[in-house]
């Protein structure tokens, strides 16, 4: 696969194509780090937390042991999925046929097993994946051959320690869940561009400085990341002084956002998760230092809140114009969408490797 070397993006059917979904299912969600839960969910032996890497199922599960393990979250039987939510379990059994797994990943017992010749438990464990943890911040990888999270990672962790973030000091707060009815590539280059925040976000534009020159971005091989200093200490929408001087917003291949905002200790993380060729589900958890202002939050959740808002409609207005198959790819501007342009060269390359 290639795309042109002008200013042209990559084609617009491949916002909805099914061909293109299943090839990045394949090729990236299988094959890549994602932010899948925080370390508060599995805090204790037995804990788990069911969640997703593309269109894979996983399960996190703190084992007797306190070693993190993740596993596809189905069973090896007949497919059913293993469990749901967040909790704490002993085992984990299946809800179809009673196939029990122990925490490591082994199947301690099947119902009737007994009776069939050649039965071979051993071979018969939960399919394994790769989890690692930055801080509070739990990834999850479905291909084992994989490098390590460190190496996916890069940079980040010292870009977000020098602009005044101690990951390691950060408390969880809430999730936030939503779904748009637009491909997620759709949503990753809104996320990746703040050329459309001065006339689509009022507020966020206020409290930010989006000025050519003044908001800054920057290519890395695993990701991109966007600078904003605060405009006028917040501009009158919430209070931006404190240890954090200027806003940091990265997006992490394929599809990991990581956000932190001028002002307290704060840290927003979540993934955009394909869930059909023109459905996104994401969700963004929150970490504040345990000891910030509850009204500071508010203010800052609020804002947020509000630029999401304003995004959704962005997004699935996008993806009704590309789908007019009339025309047919777009046009970036090369410095103020140059990471569009960055993410896609990553897309294209994955899509394109062997395999």
């Amino acid at each position: 696969m290639a795309i042109s070397t002008d200013c042209s993006t990559i084609p617009y059917d491949w916002y909805f194509d099914p061909a293109v979904a299943r090839l990045e299912q394949e090729r990236i969600f299988r094959r890549t780090w994602q932010y899948a839960a925080h370390t508060g969910e599995l805090s204790e032996p037995g804990s788990f937390v069911s969640t997703r890497a593309g269109n894979v199922p996983v399960a996190i599960v703190r084992g007797r042991d306190n070693e993190l393990r993740a596993f596809v979250n189905v069973c090896r039987h007949r497919g059913y999925l293993l469990c749901d939510g967040a909790g704490k379990r002993e085992t984990l059994q299946c809800p179809y046929h009673a196939w029990t797994y122990d925490l490591d990943g082994s199947l301690r017992s099947a119902p009737r097993s007994e009776l069939e010749p050649g039965f071979d438990r051993e071979n018969l464990g939960l399919v394994p994946m790769l989890v690692d943890t930055w801080g509070p911040f739990v990834f999850v990888n479905p291909d084992t051959t994989a490098g390590t999270l460190a190496e996916h990672l890069g940079d980040l962790p010292r870009i977000v320690a020098e602009g005044g973030v101690d990951v390691d000091a950060l408390a969880f707060y809430q999730r936030f869940e939503v779904e748009y009815d637009a491909n997620w590539k759709v949503c990753v280059e809104n996320y990746l561009e703040c050329y459309h925040c001065a006339i689509a976000h009022p507020s966020f534009s206020k409290a930010i400085d989006v000025a050519l020159g003044t908001y800054a971005l920057e290519e890395y091989p695993t990701f991109s990341t966007q600078f904003g200093p605060p405009k006028n200490g917040g501009g009158g929408i919430y209070d931006a002084t404190g240890e954090i001087d200027r806003g940091q917003f990265h997006l992490l291949f394929p599809g990991t956002t990581l956000n932190v905002m001028p002002g307290r200790g704060n840290f927003s993380i979540g993934p955009v998760i394909p869930v059909g060729n023109e459905r996104t589900y994401r969700f963004l958890d929150y970490f504040f230092l345990p000891d910030t202002d509850p009204q500071w939050i508010a203010d800052y959740l609020e804002l947020d809140t509000q630029v999401g808002g304003e995004d959704r409609v962005l997004v699935e207005r996008v993806q009704v114009g590309m789908r007019s198959g009339i025309v047919t790819a777009g046009t970036l501007m090369p410095e103020s969408e140059r990471l569009i342009g960055h993410f896609e060269r990553l897309l294209v390359d994955a899509l394109g490797a062997d395999g």
